[in-house]
This record gives C-alpha cells, sequence and structure tokens, in this order.
C-alpha cells in the first residue's frame, strides 16, 4: 500500500518553530493535513497553522510524556483521521554556539539526559502511539531528524551528537521490526541549517566557513532539507527503511 503526500496525515514533532514548522509547511505545501505539534511555542505554532489553512492545526503535547504522546494521536485522530506520517523533529532546548557548549571535564550527565529524553524517548513514544493505527492500515511513514555531527564532529556537541547517534540506532532497529507491517523508518541528517532558531547563535564566520568547504558552496536552507523529509514519506521511497540521508550540500560524504 501507498498514499500520495495529499492523502496523508502527518504529525510534526517540534514544528512551531524553525526546521520543524518549514517540514510542516512542506507537507501541507502539497496537500497534506498537518498536525504542527509543540511544547511551549504555542502562539508561533497556532500562528503557522492558521497560514498553512484548514489542512494544519496546532496540537499541545509534550512528546517525553507517553501518555501526552497518545492523547495527542488521538485528538489529531479525532480532527484529521489517523496520523500516517509522523516526523520527529523536536529538539530539547539547545543553541549551536561552539564557544558555549559543555566541554568534557564539565558536561553533567542531567545534561545528556535533557537530550536523550527528546530525541530517544520522544521518539520511542512516538512510535508506540501511532503503531497500532499505521499496523492496522498497514502503511506508515516514520522519518527522525538527525546530524552530520555524528559522522564529522566538527564541533564536538557531545549531549546533542550521542542522542542523535541513539536515535539512528532506534531508527533502524525500528526499521527492522516494523517493516513486515508496511512501516517505514529513516532519518534525514541536516547539518547547520542557515538559519533557525538553534542556529541563530551560530557566529556568521562558522556559516562561511561551512559554505566555503561545501561542494555548493553555500549553506544549506530548512525549507531544502525538509523536501528531503517529504522524499521518505512520498512513495517514490516505498522501498527505502533504515536508511540515514545526510543533506548538507555535500559537507560530509556517507
Amino acid at each position: 500500500m501507498n498514499l500520495p503526500l495529499n492523502e496523508q496525515v502527518v504529525i510534526v514533532s517540534g514544528a512551531g518553530r524553525g526546521f520543524g514548522a518549514a517540514i510542516a509547511a512542506a507537507f501541507a505545501r502539497e496537500g497534506a493535513k498537518v498536525a504542527v505539534n509543540y511544547r511551549t511555542s504555542r502562539e508561533p505554532a497556532e500562528a503557522l497553522a492558521a497560514r498553512l489553512g484548514d489542512h494544519a492545526k496546532a496540537f499541545r503535547a509534550d512528546i517525553r510524556s507517553l501518555d501526552e504522546t497518545k492523547q495527542l494521536v488521538a485528538d489529531v485522530t479525532a480532527h484529521f483521521g489517523a496520523p500516517t506520517t509522523i516526523d520527529h523533529n523536536a529538539l530539547a532546548d539547545f543553541s549551536f554556539n561552539g564557544d558555549a557548549r559543555s566541554k568534557l571535564d564539565a558536561l553533567s550527565w542531567a545534561e545528556m539526559a535533557t537530550q536523550l529524553e527528546t530525541a530517544l524517548q520522544g521518539a520511542l513514544n512516538l512510535i508506540q502511539a501511532a503503531r497500532p493505527a499505521m499496523a492496522a492500515a498497514g502503511f506508515g511513514r516514520i522519518v527522525t531528524i538527525g546530524t552530520n555531527l555524528f559522522q564529522n564532529p566538527v564541533v564536538p556537541y557531545h549531549d546533542y551528537t550521542a542522542a542523535k547517534a541513539a536515535l539512528l540506532s532506534l531508527t533502524r532497529t525500528a526499521a527492522a521490526e516494523l517493516g513486515p507491517l508496511g512501516i517505514t523508518v529513516n532519518m534525514v541528517s541536516g547539518g547547520l541549517l542557515r538559519t533557525t532558531d538553534a542556529s541563530s547563535a551560530t557566529p556568521e564566520a562558522v556559516f562561511d566557513i561551512i559554505a566555503a568547504n561545501t561542494p555548493l558552496r553555500r549553506v544549506t536552507t530548512p525549507e531544502e532539507a525538509a523536501d528531503t523529509v517529504l522524499f521518505f514519506a512520498s512513495p517514490w521511497a516505498r522501498a527505502v527503511t533504515g536508511q540515514n540521508l545526510i543533506v548538507d550540500g555535500g559537507l560530509v560524504f556517507g
């Protein structure tokens, strides 16, 4: 079974701002029904949903909580129908500022746990909440968001990168288990995006260095990376699962 994008019901976690907002807008552009999930960014999430029209609605839920995530799926189902597609974009509060990052000699486990709770626990909760409807339909598309820092930790953000590496592992093991149900699970790993809330603290010189070392000679935008998420949800990716696609203009190969 395959569904075109304009017949899908999509939940985008952490969609109130930044990359998540670009992903939600991309799905809406293609005619999908889009649940704009947020935890604290109520005003931008509701404003985004209003801009996207009747096929979008903002839904508050803390995806670190399984109960709230199950309620999110129930609320989306009541409004749009059962979700066919999950994009797990939510990011714990984080700023890509290498000068301000925690070094290993001062990094606390609490900082690591904060990233893991959103990246890994959030993914697990979303998968568990959405799986019954996807299994019943024999169709599901789950796309997680990773980072090219896993391949090339040019700035060693230890907590953020470790959480995304764990999420990549879950992406692949979930793909192995859920494949027989007709559910694919893939990851899109962007580089530094120009510009999101998280990258707004990045010095301009860093953007310039990345652009100079990238084959395309520019920094990837949220809109460009968002289109790759749509690929994994589309019929064109129906035979693709367990994959990690790096979208950074060729800065990192492989």
